[in-house]
């Protein structure tokens, strides 16, 4: 079973010795349709409007808010409310983020790579230094570390389940898991 979630931000439990766990609110779904197990569902984000979205609302008599379609594994056999159970009885969860985004960014920060020597005249820096051999191979070999798009990338985790509040929609899991405060994410029951 897969839920849309919001990523609040991490806290700590209040055991002795402490535990860090990330809060994570399932956010409020309509099912569309449903065939074997895989459903369309529809939830609410930002203000995306067009005339397509507001075809689908009007098909599955939703209301406004609910601009935002996707398919899941569900286990709902019918049309309505997503059913939250699942989550219950669930001990584990894999998580699905977006990782922060860093932009373009050199072999130290992008590879944790050492650098060169700051001082005595070297120029060395934060360069990358040597990427390629010899005559022989004669090309810089595929898969080579080296500066470049760092972050913004989809990163799934495994959870266990520390407590989940039925009534506010919370989950509190067992560690982190990759993105900012507030970014939108999936989470897949895994036992």
């Amino acid at each position: 079973m897969e839920y849309i979630v919001e990523k609040i931000g991490m806290s700590r439990t209040i055991t002795v010795p402490a535990k860090p766990v990330t809060l994570l609110r399932v956010l409020d779904a309509k099912v569309c349709d449903v065939n074997d197990g895989k459903a369309l569902v529809a939830y609410a984000s930002g203000k995306k409007m067009n005339k397509a979205i507001e075809g689908q609302q009007k098909k599955f008599n939703l209301s406004s808010e609910f601009n935002r379609f996707v398919t899941l594994e569900v286990a709902n056999t019918e049309a309505g409310d997503l059913d939250l159970a699942p989550l219950a009885e669930a001990t584990t969860v894999k998580s699905t983020f977006t990782t922060k985004g860093r932009g373009f960014q050199g072999g130290m920060k992008r590879w944790n790579f050492g650098g060169g020597p700051a001082s005595h005249g070297h120029r060395f820096g934060r360069r990358t230094g040597s990427i390629g051999n010899a005559e022989w191979p004669g090309r810089v070999m595929k898969g080579k570390k080296m500066p470049g798009q760092y972050g913004n990338t989809q990163n799934s985790v495994k959870n266990e389940i520390v407590s989940f509040d039925a009534e506010n929609k919370i989950i509190a899991v067992l560690g982190s898991v990759s993105g900012a405060n507030g970014t939108l994410g999936r989470v897949k029951v895994a036992k």
